[in-house]
C-alpha cells in the first residue's frame, strides 16, 4: 500500500476515531521525508518535487510571492493583469511575427502613455485626447493581425494537459495545471518561456476583461461592494485595505511600462518556488531545471511591504445603501499566519460558524430564526501580514441589521465568557484536520499546500506541523484569545442597507 493509501485510512481513522495526532503525525511526516526531494538554483529558485507514483501523470504549481498587498501606489490591480499576460504565450508562441507584432506593441504602449499624459494633464484637449485614443485605437487593431488566439492553451491540452488555471490573492500570485508525466519537459519549456521574458501581448485588452471582472465580482454584487469598502475602512494605512481587483481608475492608469517594471521588481527566482508533485523522477527534474531556468538572472530581492497598521483608536463604523438583500459584516485586527495565536482564532471562528451544530448557526439560523446565513472566519483579505477575524451575517426577512448584530456580540460575549465545550473544540479540529487530508489527496493539492508552506514559512513541512499546533490549542487559549482581539477598539462594523424610498 502507498503512501496515499495510508492517508486516506488516516483521514477515516482521525475522523471517526479521533486518534492521537502527535505520533501519527510524526509517521506521516516521516513517510513523506522520503517522497520529497528540494533544491534551489544557484539564482534563488526553489524546487519541491513529491513523488507519487499512482498513476502517470504530474501537477506544476508555479507560486509567486507576490500579491495585491505588493502592488505600488497607483497601480492596484496590477498583479492580476499580469497574471493575464502568462497565458499570451511568449516570443515564439501566440504570435505570427514577433519581430513584427514586438515593434506595435511598444508603439501602442506610447501611445496610450500620450494619451494618459494628456488625459491627467491640467487642462486637457478633448480634440488632442481623441486625436491620442484614435491613434492608439489603430496600432491596438494592427497588432491582432499577429496574435494567434489561445496558442498556449492549445498546445496543453493537445499534450493531454488539465485544470489550467491562475489565482491573484493579496498575498501571493500561482499559476498550475496537469500534465502527463511524460510531457514533464514541456512544463519546463513552457514555463520558462512564459517567465524569463514576458511579452505583453494584448495587454490593453486583458485589462478590459480584467476591469469587466470588477464589475462583475464588486460593482455589481452586494458582497463584493461591501467588502471592497470594509477593508477600506479597517485598513487605515497597510496594503490589505486595497482591493485586489484594482480601482476602476487604477485599471486605466496601468500601462505595459508600469507592468514590466511590476514584473523586474517581483519576478525574481528568490520570490518564487514551483512544485511538482506526480509520477516524476527527482533527478530529471533537477535536470530540466537546471537547463531551462539555470540561466535566469538572480535579479535583486523582491521589494517587501514595510508598512504597519498602526493601533486602532476606536471602533469604525459604516452603510452602504442600496437595493439589495442588507447584509452585516464585522471585523477585528488579529494577527499573521506566523502569530503564536493565529490558529487558535482559526480554530475559534470554525468553532463558532462551520456547520449546523456550531452556536451561531444553531442560534441564529435555527432557534431564533434570526438570520439566513452566518458565518465567522480568520485570516482575512490574507494572512501573510496582520489579518481580519470576520463575522458575516445575513438578516432573515423582517429582521433589522442592528438586532442581528447584538445578537452575534451576545455570542462572541459568550465565548469570553468560557461558554465553550471540550467537544466543540475536538469537531472544530476534526474539521481542520480533514480539510487538510483532503487537500493533500491529489497532486494539485499536494503542490500548492507545499509551495505555499515554503513560501510562507520557508519550509513545506509546516504542513504537518501545522496540526501539532491545532492540537495544542486549548479551551483557555480561545477564551484568551477571544478577550484579546475581539473588543471593540479593533473592531470595524459594515453594513449593506436599504435606502430610503
Amino acid at each position: 500500500m502507498k503512501i496515499f493509501g495510508k492517508l486516506r485510512i488516516l483521514g477515516i481513522l482521525l475522523i471517526l476515531m479521533g486518534f492521537g495526532y502527535s505520533t501519527t503525525q510524526a509517521q506521516y511526516l516521516e513517510e513523506f521525508e522520503n517522497k520529497v526531494t528540494e533544491f534551489t538554483l544557484d539564482n534563488g529558485l526553489h524546487f519541491i518535487i513529491i513523488e507519487r507514483h499512482q498513476a502517470p501523470v504530474a501537477s506544476f504549481y508555479t507560486a509567486v510571492n507576490v500579491g495585491g498587498v505588493d502592488e505600488p501606489v497607483g497601480n492596484t490591480g496590477i498583479a492580476h493583469i499580469f497574471e493575464h499576460m502568462a497565458f499570451k504565450g511568449n516570443d515564439y508562441i501566440g504570435t505570427t511575427d514577433w519581430e513584427k507584432e514586438s515593434k506595435v506593441i511598444e508603439q501602442m504602449d506610447e501611445a496610450y502613455q500620450a494619451w494618459l499624459a494628456e488625459k491627467y494633464s491640467v487642462n486637457p484637449d478633448s480634440v488632442k485626447l481623441e486625436e491620442l485614443w484614435s491613434t492608439f485605437q489603430d496600432l491596438q487593431e494592427n497588432s491582432k493581425q499577429y496574435v494567434v488566439n489561445n496558442e498556449f492553451s492549445k498546445i496543453i491540452e493537445k499534450n493531454g494537459g488539465t485544470g489550467l488555471n491562475a489565482s491573484t490573492s493579496s498575498d501571493r500570485t500561482n499559476y498550475f495545471y496537469s500534465l502527463p508525466s511524460n510531457r514533464a519537459e514541456l512544463w519546463f519549456n513552457l514555463e520558462a518561456g512564459r517567465f524569463k521574458k514576458p511579452i505583453f501581448r494584448e495587454f490593453y485588452v486583458e485589462k478590459e476583461v480584467v476591469r469587466e471582472e470588477r464589475r462583475m465580482r464588486t460593482e455589481s454584487n452586494p458582497v463584493g461592494r461591501l467588502v471592497e469598502e470594509f477593508i477600506a475602512v479597517a485598513y487605515t494605512a497597510h496594503p490589505y485595505g486595497r482591493p485586489v481587483v484594482g480601482w476602476n481608475s487604477d485599471i486605466t492608469a496601468t500601462t505595459i511600462e508600469d507592468a514590466h517594471d511590476f514584473y523586474e521588481k517581483y519576478y525574481v527566482p528568490s520570490n518564487m518556488t514551483m512544485a511538482i508533485a506526480g509520477d516524476v523522477d527527482p533527478d530529471r527534474m533537477k535536470e530540466l531545471a537546471e537547463t531551462y531556468f539555470g540561466d535566469l538572472e538572480a535579479g535583486e530581492p523582491a521589494p517587501k511591504v514595510t508598512t504597519i497598521e498602526p493601533p486602532q483608536r476606536g471602533e469604525r463604523r459604516f452603510t452602504i445603501e442600496g437595493k439589495s438583500q442588507p447584509i452585516l459584516l464585522m471585523g477585528y485586527h488579529g494577527v499573521s499566519q506566523s502569530h503564536e495565536d493565529f490558529e487558535a482564532l482559526n480554530l475559534m471562528g470554525n468553532m463558532i460558524s462551520t456547520g449546523r451544530t456550531s452556536r451561531l448557526y444553531k442560534k441564529l439560523v435555527e432557534e431564533e430564526k434570526m438570520a439566513l446565513q452566518v458565518g465567522a472566519f480568520n485570516g482575512f483579505p490574507g494572512s501573510r501580514f496582520s489579518s481580519l477575524f470576520l463575522t458575516l451575517a445575513v438578516p432573515n426577512r423582517g429582521i433589522d441589521v442592528d438586532s442581528l448584530e447584538q445578537a452575534v456580540y451576545t455570542e462572541i460575549e459568550a465565548v469570553k465568557e468560557g461558554d465553550l465545550t471540550q467537544e466543540e473544540l475536538d469537531r472544530a479540529r476534526t474539521n481542520i484536520r480533514a480539510n487538510l487530508i483532503r487537500g493533500l489527496n491529489n497532486n494539485t493539492g499536494l503542490a500548492l499546500s507545499f509551495a505555499n508552506a515554503h513560501m510562507d514559512q520557508g519550509n513545506w513541512r509546516e504542513v504537518f506541523r501545522r496540526l501539532d499546533r491545532i492540537e495544542q490549542v486549548t479551551l483557555e487559549d480561545i477564551q484568551r484569545v477571544a478577550k484579546k482581539y475581539l473588543v471593540k477598539d479593533q473592531r470595524t462594523v459594515g453594513a449593506t442597507v436599504k435606502a430610503d424610498s
